[in-house]
């Protein structure tokens, strides 16, 4: 069968007269096929997903009860446009009452239609051919592929355990700094768990202003801090000077398909960022704006939020360990990021983390994600689905015991 004529229509940056004929599988397409796999061939055998990175829970009822409201007023039918002031408020009040950090709620804060959209649309706003967008790896592509489609170049900086898991910023070559506009950073970080230091947010500004680029914090996990306090890059002084903190209420108010989150930071920049936007969306619904503003002022739902998930991961590196892992709490996020296994006893060797994770989904029904941008290591999730700690309880239990029947070894 032929091409249909537009098939040498496709730009470049999705992969020109090519397009739709690669062979290459992404990774979460890989691991979702081998689940089903793993389904259809264990069909009595549970399948333990630490794969997933999404809440397990709705949204709280208190929050869900403002949305039933608000959805039936005819005043919030129409397009919300760069947003309501009632949730820029309220984005504001919380980051006083959180971070101490103080925000004009007018100029200095803005919807997006969840941080996703917002990390897509800030490249537009100063990204050129030929410019270079600075991006932590492992972490979360999307700042870096909106950069690459404006014509520019994502310069990695990959995160080791050497390095603490904070990206090199003296190691970077003098002609990547030049062409640098942007530093997209990300704390706590997904997937390693690292929470930044003020020293480190510090350095970070200063690099900023030696350089003359825009740093973007995804701040998607703050509320999922466990090491200290929660720390917020603008509470650094100096930083709303050179950059903006990108925040989401997808993780720590168990709002995941409600897309609603915020930028704020630099009057300028969040400007930019609106005119942007005013391109792209016409805003998210009034009334989800309106009820994640009464999720904002609650204190209650990012405590029980964050107490839930430190619990799980408690409960995750003590039984990973008890199985030849060698991993610690995270400071950060849900996720637990640790070195993967290099094959097991009497078994098959493992080259990378993919195929770490390929055998325990195929072999045991566990589902990993593998990391092998910065080495060999695997993330788990403790999104897992349990209805109480009893639950989280007999999954540890189940799983502890799949893993020691095959006697993993390490490097």
């Amino acid at each position: 069968m032929s091409d249909p004529y537009f098939q040498k229509l496709f730009a470049e940056r999705i992969g020109g007269e090519n397009y739709g004929k690669g062979t290459a599988i992404y990774k979460f397409e890989k691991i979702k096929r081998a689940k089903r796999k793993a389904l259809a061939d264990y069909p009595d055998r549970q399948l333990i997903d630490f794969g997933i990175g999404e809440n397990d829970e709705m949204a709280p009822e208190s929050v869900r009860k403002v949305m039933a409201e608000e959805i039936n007023k005819p005043e919030n039918r129409g397009y919300a446009d760069n947003g309501v002031a009632e949730f820029k408020k309220a984005a504001a009040d919380y980051m006083k009452r959180m971070f101490g950090v103080e925000l004009d709620a007018a100029t200095e804060v803005n919807h997006c239609i969840g941080s996703k959209t917002a990390l897509a649309m800030l490249p537009a706003c100063f990204i050129n051919p030929g410019d270079i967008c600075l991006m932590t790896v492992p972490g979360y592509p999307v700042a870096g592929t909106h950069a690459a489609y404006y014509g520019g170049t994502v310069y990695k900086l990959p995160l080791l355990a050497e390095n603490d898991f904070f990206p090199d910023l003296d190691g970077i070559p003098a002609e990547v700094k030049e062409k640098a506009k942007l530093l997209v950073i990300n704390y706590p970080n997904s997937p390693t768990g690292k929470v930044a230091t003020k020293e480190f947010y510090e350095k970070v500004v200063k690099f900023a202003k030696d350089n003359n680029l825009v740093v973007v914090q995804d701040a998607a996990h703050t509320v999922l801090t466990f090491e200290g306090e929660p720390l917020s890059f603008l509470s650094v002084p100096g930083a709303k000077d050179v950059g903006v903190e990108v925040h989401s209420l997808s993780k720590g108010f168990d709002m995941i398909g409600w897309r609603i989150g915020w930028v704020c930071g630099n009057p300028l920049l969040v400007q930019a960022f609106s005119d942007v936007k005013d391109n792209c969306d016409s805003g998210q619904f009034i009334a989800i704006q309106k009820a994640a503003a009464a999720a904002l002022a609650s204190e209650a739902i990012p405590k029980q939020t964050n107490a839930k998930y430190e619990r799980r991961l408690k409960k995750l590196v003590d039984m990973l360990n008890r199985c030849g892992f060698q991993c610690k709490m995270p400071g950060g996020t849900y996720f637990l990021y640790t070195k993967s296994p290099s094959g097991v006893e009497g078994g098959p060797s493992f080259a990378n983390a993919e195929e770490a994770s390929q055998y325990l989904i195929t072999e045991k029904s566990i589902c990993t994600v593998p990391w092998d941008d910065a080495g060999a290591f695997l993330r788990f999730s403790v999104t897992y689905v349990a209805a109480d700690e009893a639950a989280e309880d007999a999954l540890m239990e189940e799983t502890e015991k799949r893993l020691k029947q095959i006697s993993l070894k390490f490097d």
